[in-house]
């Protein structure tokens, strides 16, 4: 399982605390963002879709017990608690709200950093580019794929498409083969309906990196990925 270089969100007003999190996250390969109000963090999970979030819970704005409830409203983000405050009944309720775990201050940076890892693992969260040098990044888990390190918004057929190609990057698909892969009741579709997703995929991959021709149209034929970093 491929862990490393995906987004992890550290929501914490100390910015001593933060530049030491943040370095210990990229000598492991993980790509750290920092905010340091709960208002803010919680703009970034909704802007930048964090494989896990870091919490302090006495941030200056709001409580990040509050926090932590509005990034859950907005997905199932794996949340680990940062606190100064070591009581038992702390614990007890930061974990029963749904935390996956929980670091009382001072801590270690490499043991934060080893809990990160370990919740990724155990809940399988990743984000995987599928072939070596591809710019996407399949979180299968959320149903998210980035490209160049940017979320796309997909539906959920957009979503099922551009898995299938980005799978399988080089492979010539028919219409009919993309429907059955990514279609419910695939018998009841048109191929049109094909050529439809294509082009709004396209579209939004296009706004991303203008002039670049990621799906190709094999005439005759069906379509194919072509990527390159």
């Amino acid at each position: 399982m491929r862990i490393a270089n995906q987004k992890i969100l550290l929501i914490e007003d100390e910015p001593s605390i933060a530049d030491t999190v943040i370095y210990a996250l990229r000598t492991e390969n993980f790509r750290p963002l920092w905010r340091a109000t709960g208002r803010d963090g919680i703009a970034a999970v909704r802007c930048e879709h964090p494989a896990l979030v870091i919490l302090d819970i006495g941030l200056p704005d709001q409580s990040g017990i509050d926090v932590y409830r509005e990034i859950q409203a907005l997905g199932p983000f794996p949340v680990i608690f940062l606190t100064a405050r070591a009581a038992e009944v702390d614990r007890i309720v930061g974990l029963e709200i749904g935390a996956d775990d929980y670091v009382t201050k001072p801590f270690s940076p490499r043991e934060l950093t080893a809990r990160v890892k370990a919740v990724l693992r155990r809940l399988g969260v990743q984000s995987t580019p599928i072939a070596g040098d591809s710019p996407f990044l399949v979180d299968s888990q959320r149903l998210l794929i980035t490209y160049d390190g940017k979320a796309l918004t997909l539906s959920r057929y957009e979503y099922r498409l551009l898995k299938v190609l980005i799978e399988r990057p080089g492979r010539v698909f028919s219409r009919a083969q993309l429907l059955d892969l990514a279609w419910d009741a695939p018998e009841h579709r048109l191929d049109r309906t094909v050529d439809t997703h294509i082009k709004t995929l396209r579209a939004k991959l296009t706004a991303i990196r203008p002039g670049a021709s990621v799906i190709k149209t094999h005439r005759g034929f069906g379509y194919s990925l072509q990527v390159t970093k």
